[in-house]
């Protein structure tokens, strides 16, 4: 399967920072455009251990390059290696790397912990106040300038053009600062002397407006609260935490540009179709309300007005600890600095002599950096180890960026059959430094009795198809078994690689009638998110779901491997996959509304008084029998875990019918 920022080498979690979208080819200028040559003035500097550094001193150097870097820029990480590599190919041709944290959020302290985590031998300068990055007027993290002799920039832009926001080539296909400083070093016209840098906006020190009425401290906190921190908080996905006002006003002007550009939070479907219980997009106050606190300095205001913290019932998203953990993998998988990983898959025995009902699940990676998805499915066991799986059944649960994991309903419960052994895959992304991971699976498990429904994750598949050299806006459709019972539509999770543009779910009747559930005008691989329906959708008999997809294998593509070659399923991402997947709920007791009958005969006063044992009115959970549960669930249409005498009413009504 999506990090927000993947690739066929590498991926990580800037996506949850920077958001998805399509890279648009940043404009250059030719020899030919000229860029007027600014000169740069001396700067003096230290690094994180209190050496200084000025830009005079390299007055015998023919070439000096500076780089804004920002300790926590997922795009800035992955450049490491390749900065280094290029600081040790020419600091014998007389060319020096000076890298500048601008950041007010960065520390001393992070600033050395970056160092030594990329072992970067080039020197690292904190920038207080920004002085520096305004005499550059740099605004992003990378962003290069490069000064010939006289310290006139002679370049300024990207590092190359292989990693962007939400895309990565396999390889740059332009090399911009390499060809820039190997041009000054044979006294040649720079060839294109300007790029347009992408990254991480610099955060830099704000001057508030004291007259502005939205503060941190009052509107921003709350809103970040409802929409933000379920992942931007410590221990999760996130690579930066919005709970503390330090940590935010230095991300204030990256949050306005992702916001304003729908990239955060990330929701992708259309709204013309279908409500969803986990649709996160911003209305248009709140992103109003963004605007005004960055435009007006990004105020903290009173303190004191401050909402209580967020609790959460552990470190993990479940309602509370799992009943059981398993560790993904036993010892811990290391992943490279800069090299393409495949797939890693994973096979744990539970050790289950008896069936057990999963009523919540959630994977948790144990490095959020480096893990770009998980997927579990559960299989028989048969003495026989086979790397490969069948991603189109057995399907348990998933970890992918901005997949929060959801309880089932009561009653409902996907089964996790006796003598089943669990398979993970795993996608590993690396980000410019050695990591290491163990990932883990948490399960709740909840009793056989209580279960009125079996969740189940069916798709719509299409495994026979080839994309097109070159194509722009490939169709390949799918169709989903029939329905032999009534059964509830839950979720809908599409899955495409890295060709992937549009995925479309219709109902498709017995009579052949059409209609849309989900549409995805714009699908992003980064983002492989559950669209879990506000109300589950009842699907009659012989009642197909028919999935429609486009693929953009051509060269405007960004995220496309190789445009040249035509593309068929396959595990890995630089091949494709066409998967609608889809959890419904099927009843395991197709007669239980012949049983509601037989057991609401009589008066709904009569009954109501015989059940209700505390005489206060209604019947609760701990006034019946384990056996009286899923009638219990049936007749509970509000869902409140209560069932009133209008529920009683309604029910008698409805099931003497039958």
């Amino acid at each position: 399967m999506s990090d927000v920022y993947l690739s066929i080498k590498r991926a990580s979690m800037f996506t949850l920072v920077l958001g998805a979208c399509l890279l648009l080819s940043p404009p250059t200028l030719t020899a030919k455009e000229k860029l007027p040559a600014r000169h740069i003035n001396n700067f003096i500097l230290q690094d994180s251990s209190g050496k200084t550094y000025s830009l005079s001193q390299y007055r015998d150097k023919k070439v000096v390059v500076v780089i804004f870097l920002g300790t926590e820029c997922p795009l800035a990480k992955l450049y490491t290696v390749r900065l280094e590599k290029m600081s040790q190919t020419f600091k014998n041709q007389g060319v020096v790397i000076l890298g500048v944290m601008s950041n007010q959020h960065d520390s001393i302290k992070n600033i050395a912990e970056y160092v030594e985590k990329h072992k970067i031998s080039f020197p690292m300068l904190k920038d207080h106040k920004n002085r520096v990055a305004d005499q550059f007027l740099a605004k992003r993290t990378p962003e290069v300038y490069v000064l010939d002799e006289k310290r006139n920039i002679r370049y300024q832009g990207r590092i190359d053009d292989q990693f962007g926001v939400g895309s990565i080539r396999n390889e740059p296909r332009s090399r911009d600062l390499k060809n820039a400083i190997e041009d000054l070093l044979a006294n040649r016209p720079v060839s294109v002397p300007r790029t347009e840098a992408v990254g991480c906006i610099i955060g830099r020190e704000v001057i508030s407006k004291p007259a502005n009425q939205v503060t941190f401290s009052n509107q921003i906190s709350r809103l970040f609260q409802k929409r933000c921190v379920s992942c931007h908080r410590e221990g999760q996905a996130a690579p930066f935490a919005l709970t503390e006002y330090d940590e935010a006003v230095g991300w204030a002007g990256m949050i306005q540009e992702v916001v304003q550009q729908k990239r955060m939070p990330p929701w992708h479907a259309d709204e013309k179709f279908g409500q969803f219980k986990n649709d996160c997009h911003l209305s248009e106050s709140e992103k109003q309300l963004i605007d005004d606190w960055v435009d007006a300095g990004a105020p903290q205001g009173d303190p004191a007005m401050l909402p209580e913290p967020l609790k959460f019932a552990s470190e993990w998203q479940l309602p509370r600890k799992p009943d059981v953990v398993y560790k993904i993998n036993k010892t811990p998988f290391v992943v490279p600095a800069d090299e393409e990983i495949r797939y890693q898959y994973y096979t744990v025995d539970p050790g289950f002599t008896e069936d057990k009902w999963v009523c919540a699940a959630e994977v948790r990676p144990g490095n959020y950096l480096v893990v770009h998805h998980v997927l579990v499915f559960t299989r028989p066991k048969t003495g026989k180890r086979k790397r490969s799986i069948d991603e189109t059944s057995g399907f348990l649960a998933a970890y992918v960026p901005g997949l929060l994991p959801q309880p089932l309903k009561p009653g409902m419960a996907k089964k996790l059959p006796a003598n089943s052994e669990l398979i993970f895959q795993v996608h590993y992304t690396s980000v410019g430094s050695k990591q290491t991971d163990v990932s883990e699976l948490g399960l709740i498990f909840t009793d056989a009795e209580s279960v009125t429904h079996q969740v189940v994750t069916s798709s719509a598949t299409n495994r026979r198809f080839v994309i097109p050299a070159h194509a722009t806006n490939h169709e390949v459709t799918a169709s989903s078994p029939r329905s032999e019972t009534p059964v509830q539509l839950l979720t809908m999770m599409p899955h495409l690689h890295l060709r992937g543009k549009s995925f479309r779910y219709e109902t498709l009747s017995p009579d052949g009638k059409k209609e849309t559930i989900l549409s995805i005008p714009s699908y992003d691989f980064n983002w492989q998110t559950a669209y879990q329906l506000k109300e589950p959708l009842t699907l009659a008999p012989g009642t197909r779901i028919f999935c429609t997809a486009h693929y953009d294998n051509s060269k405007q593509n960004p995220f496309n491997p190789n445009p040249n070659i035509p593309v068929r399923w396959g595990d890995q991402t630089w091949d494709e996959m066409m998967i609608g997947y889809f959890d419904v709920a099927i009843p395991l007791h197709p007669e239980t509304g012949v049983e509601v009958a037989k057991a609401l005969g009589g008066q709904p006063e009569k009954l109501l008084a015989r059940i209700d044992s505390n005489a206060d009115g209604e019947i609760t959970r701990d006034e019946i029998s384990k056996q009286q549960l899923p009638i219990f669930l049936l007749i509970d249409t509000n869902k409140n875990d209560r069932v009133s005498l209008k529920e009683l009413r309604e029910a008698i009504e409805k099931y003497r019918k039958k």
